[in-house]
């Protein structure tokens, strides 16, 4: 990086961090353009500061301890001092097993250099010498002890230093330490860890070497009886963290895990080692913009918290873990809320001042009081705290003054925090009830639930509230007016409104009173069911309307009919920067093939509407920095002057407001263009072509994901879409298209071109230029692709590329392996020509290894077809119901294959629903019996058995019944083979329970089935699957 563009971005990172330093992702950034920068003083100070705000693990210590000992005099007792505070600094915010190992290599390593050096340093004192580095290295290891796979890592330090302690004595000093060494030992036995074997046989030479030979056995014995306790605990947990490692120690591996030992008798040894190390796992991942890790780190620390309380654990342990948690996730109002009870529970010396600070401290992070959901939490708490000190007479006429200001100031907050408010009206209810029951201040309640009901005007439960006030105040007649008043308001749950009147007047009023509720109800409730009848109907155009655009949207460079009746209509489409590839097309008839007509059927004489030709990427510019005010009448009048707009869609991402506009016409684009830099409302909005901040990216790692592609590529600006391509056609396709707010983003990105993520894989980064769709296109790669077969267990890549750049240019060799990393026996092999491929086929049953090996074209059409009858398909296939509206069938592919091993996914977005082949029947029963729902993208999928019940796939899923194919009677009629073909379907969503196919699907299920045949139920299902479908 340039000095002057160094010095430019850091001054920029540092004006952010001192308006919001609270926020991770600054400070992140920070490190990055400081170590870009190549200046000792910024990494520093950027660490230093990150440090100083936050809770980092090894990913910041660790180069800062680096930093440390490389300038430190470690001579000197100062610089020693110094460098020992860091390591206690750093393991305070997380357990980290590599900072521990790092602090016991310093110890040992400065206790051995000072023990040999011929003078030692008086200014050291008692620091390195025998008995302090004992006493600190069972300090350091003590910290990592729980930690079932990994303690061992830091025990094995601590034993072989003891061990060379022993050695190094003389004979009639040695007596202590034997006494010494065999005690850590037998204490090592009784703990659960993964090598309880090498510690007794450990044990078993210290005993031989130190012990009197008559003893020996009976040592063993004991030894050996406190090893099974512990071997037993160890086993007990195994399965547990084997889970969690092939689950490649994700968040909701630890979930699971804490949640399985939360459930039994929890086991303070491991069960507190196991929250620090999900602690630590989930500030990782969060420190590297992971989507969800905040919330779980959150989630993590209350648990932990919680746990150490039921518990009973001591109070300073509480002390120093709260505020370790409040460094960790200072914007957690759980966290401050949990603290704030946690000061009035211990009782400090000045409980209200401490109280106070706390309080004040928590309002002081932005992000927490700009969040509602965790700004009510410390309100309450502290409002808590005031509440018990005025029930217990200490405050005198000042507690309920203090109170009233603490709502005050609260209500304030919550309500600039957010437009909406607290809709559960959370501290209004609380403060209602001090009024009402302690404070014997009817009045305050009553002025405040006013406030609240004008504020929150169609809140039902403010209005209930607000009556369910006057009358328990007597005040009959102002609450009949007030549910006269409000019965016909537009109110989020009227129902509820109209019942508590109903009960109202039952209890207080007359005969008429009764009539009249009534009366007035029935007029207000058709008035209700009007207007909720315009707004599903308004509801479900626009659902028609999405699901044809996405409809079309599917297909390259879509014919858009544009009738004249309906041109007033605006079509909801997404904007798709890059038209779908050729060769990429489904078994449906897409939009604008030709249908041939039949000769048997009269031609129609009428004219269809004349078609338009669409090109989204030509005819749409991307407008960023939109004010947040901004509306779609705003761009409308900006662009009014350019030509007729076909679409603007607006969409706000977490810290922008951007849009995106399409015109009817090409030429429409330069005049937009010119509209950069324009102001609405007063700010400057930038406006580009979509596809100038679209990147094509290709040739990254097979395993990499959504996440993966957003963390690598999020550093250099705001995302705005990754789109992933269908892998319905081709499973080993990997390119994507990354979408930017900014072309100057997409292209800072372009430096990651050429970049090997693996050895021998550059990664392929362009801009997404429409006029060269051709080289960003890998749709013919099925005819440029070989699938080699039969392969020795000792074959290599480099063997293949050998054997078959005889024949051409090889672009990619991709081996199948093993879990283990060993070969499967199969390849592909990709060609840069069509031609060289089938070339290539002449090395079949060519000898390689001593194995005969078989090479065919990887055609993916040809092999579905030869090698999986349609029976065989559906026994792995499986539907997915209740998918959110534009569903990537790229993403979608990604979630279900960290459940099971998915080869295939097709998207039905006119239903919301996708067709998913799995690699077997037993990977199907996998998605299927699923314990936990399935969440994507906010939406809780349901999963369905493939049969022939639901809507018509592509694919055919039945013999033809009638048609111009002669089909034997016995096809009809014989029953389906397969995963869920009778009737009832399993679902993993809770929602899908009362789920029943239509009487036309039935209809057609008893067409296909015989009469008594009964349905299976989920126990045959697991039965089938136990037994191999048997």
């Amino acid at each position: 990086m340039e000095d002057a563009d160094a010095l430019e971005a850091l001054s920029n990172i540092l004006e952010r961090l001192t308006e919001n330093p609270y926020d991770i992702a600054l400070h992140a950034e920070h490190l990055r353009i400081a170590y870009a920068s190549g200046s000792d003083e910024q990494i520093d100070s950027a660490l230093d500061m990150t440090t100083a705000f936050w809770a980092v693990g090894d990913e910041v210590w660790l180069p800062l301890i680096n930093r440390k000992l490389q300038s430190a005099n470690l001579e000197s007792a100062d610089d020693l001092l110094g460098v020992l505070s860091v390591f206690e600094t750093a393991e305070q915010d997380y357990l980290s097993i590599p900072v521990l190992q790092k602090h016991l290599e310093f110890l040992v390593d400065r206790f051995e250099y000072f023990a040999s050096a011929d003078k030692r340093p008086e200014e050291l004192g008692e620091l390195f010498s025998a008995e302090w580095t004992r006493t600190m290295i069972g300090v350091v290891v003590s910290q990592g002890i729980g930690h079932l796979s990994k303690s061992h890592e830091l025990f094995d330090i601590q034993r072989d230093w003891e061990l060379e302690q022993l050695e190094s004595v003389p004979d009639d000093e040695k007596a202590p330490l034997v006494e010494r060494i065999e005690s850590m030992l037998l204490e090592r036995l009784t703990q659960p860890h993964s090598n309880h074997e090498e510690t007794l046989q450990v044990y078993s030479t210290f005993t031989t070497n130190h012990k009197p030979a008559d003893q020996y056995e009976s040592l063993l014995v004991k030894a050996s009886k406190l090893k099974a306790q512990a071997v037993k605990s160890y086993q007990r947990h195994e399965p547990l963290e084997h889970s969690l490692a092939m689950a490649n120690y994700s968040l909701e591996g630890y979930a699971y895990y804490l949640a399985t030992e939360r459930r039994k008798k929890p086991d303070m040894f491991v069960l507190k080692t196991l929250y620090e190390r999900a602690i630590t796992e989930a500030d990782k991942r969060r420190f590297f913009g992971e989507l969800g890790s905040e919330e779980a780190l959150r989630s993590f620390w209350t648990g932990y918290l919680d746990f150490l309380r039921i518990q009973d654990a001591d109070e300073g342990v509480l002390t120093v873990t709260y505020k370790r948690a409040l460094k960790s996730v200072p914007t957690s109002g759980e966290v401050w809320a949990r603290y704030i009870r946690f000061l009035e529970s211990s009782n400090p010396k000045d409980v209200a001042s401490e109280t106070s600070a706390a309080y004040q401290k928590a309002m002081a992070v932005g992000p927490l009081v700009a969040d509602v959901e965790q700004l009510i939490p410390v309100i309450l708490a502290r409002e808590g705290f005031e509440k018990r000190r005025f029930q217990s007479g200490n405050t005198g006429e000042d507690g309920f003054t203090a109170i009233l200001d603490i709502f005050t100031d609260g209500i304030s907050r919550v309500r600039k925090a957010s437009s909406a408010g607290d809709p559960r009206l959370r501290l209004e209810k609380f403060y209602s009830a001090i009024c009402l029951d302690l404070a014997d201040q009817a009045e305050h309640a009553l002025i405040m639930w006013e406030d609240t009901a004008k504020h929150y005007k169609s809140s039902y439960l403010a209005w209930t509230a607000y009556a369910d006030v006057l009358i328990k105040q007597h005040m009959l007649d102002d609450a009949r007016k007030l549910f006269r008043d409000i019965c016909m308001k537009n109110l989020d749950w009227p129902e509820a409104m109209w019942e508590a009147w109903i009960n109202f007047e039952q209890l207080y009023g007359s005969v008429e009173d009764i009539e009249d509720a009534m009366d007035r109800i029935e007029r207000a409730n058709a008035h209700v069911h009007a207007r909720r009848l315009k707004e599903a109907e308004k509801a479900g155009y626009e659902a028609i309307q999405l699901a044809a655009e996405q409809q079309a949207a599917s297909v390259p460079v879509v014919q858009a009919p544009v009738p004249i009746q309906t041109q007033a209509l605006k079509e909801q489409a997404s904007m798709d920067v890059d038209a779908v590839q050729q060769g990429e097309t489904s078994t449906k008839r897409k939009a604008e093939e030709e249908i041939l007509p039949d000769k048997s059927k009269k031609a129609r004489i009428e004219q269809g509407p004349l078609k338009l030709k669409r090109d989204r990427e030509n005819c749409t510019v991307f407008v960023a920095d939109l004010p947040s005010g901004a509306k779609e009448a705003d761009l409308a009048a900006l662009f009014k002057d350019c030509g007729e707009i076909r679409e603007i869609r607006m969409t706000q991402l977490p810290d922008a407001l951007v849009a995106t506009v399409e015109f009817q016409e090409r030429d429409s684009v330069p005049a937009a263009l010119t509209k950069d830099k324009k102001r609405i409302h007063g700010e400057e909005v930038a406006v580009h072509l979509a596809w100038k901040s679209t990147l094509y990216v290709t040739n990254f790692p097979q395993n990499a994901d959504d996440t993966f592609i957003r963390d690598l590529f999020g550093k250099y600006g705001t995302i705005f879409d990754v789109r992933w391509p269908s892998k319905k056609f081709k499973a080993t396709r990997r390119f994507c298209y990354v979408q930017y707010t900014s072309p100057a983003a997409a292209e800072a990105a372009l430096e990651l071109h050429g970049r090997e993520l693996e050895t021998g894989m550059p990664l392929g980064v362009l801009i997404s230029n429409p006029e060269r769709k051709q080289e960003r296109t890998d749709s013919s790669a099925n005819d440029r692709e070989v699938y080699v077969a039969g392969l020795s267990k000792f074959a290599t890549k480099a063997d293949l590329e050998n054997l078959f750049k005889t024949y051409g240019a090889v672009k990619e060799v991709r081996m199948a392996l093993d879990n283990n990393g060993r070969p499967k026996g199969f390849a592909f092999v990709e060609f840069e020509r069509e031609d060289d491929a089938r070339a290539a086929l002449s090395a079949n049953n060519h000898e390689m290894k001593k194995r005969r090996i078989a090479v065919t074209l990887a055609d993916t059409h040809v092999r579905s077809k030869t090698r999986d009858p349609k029976a065989e398909v559906r026994n792995r296939s499986v539907r997915i119901r209740k998918l959110p509206p534009g569903t990537q069938e790229g993403l979608l592919h990604q979630a279900l294959k960290k459940i099971a091993a998915v080869k295939r996914v097709e998207v039905f977005a006119d239903k919301n629903e996708a067709d998913v082949e799995l690699e077997s029947a037993a990977e199907a029963g996998k998605l299927l019996l699923h314990s936990e729902p399935i969440v994507f993208n906010g939406n809780t999928l349901e999963v369905l058995a493939e049969g022939i019940t639901g809507p018509s796939t592509t694919r055919s899923i039945a013999p033809p019944v009638g048609g111009g194919m002669f089909v034997p009677r016995s096809a009809a009629s014989r029953p389906r083979a397969g995963l869920g073909s009778k009737k009832r379907v399993a679902t993993i969503s809770a929602a899908a329970s009362g789920t029943s196919a239509s009487s036309a699907t039935a209809s057609a299920e008893q067409a296909h089935e015989p009469a008594k045949t009964q349905a299976k139920g989920q126990d045959d299902f697991r039965k089938m699957l136990l037994h191999g479908g048997k």
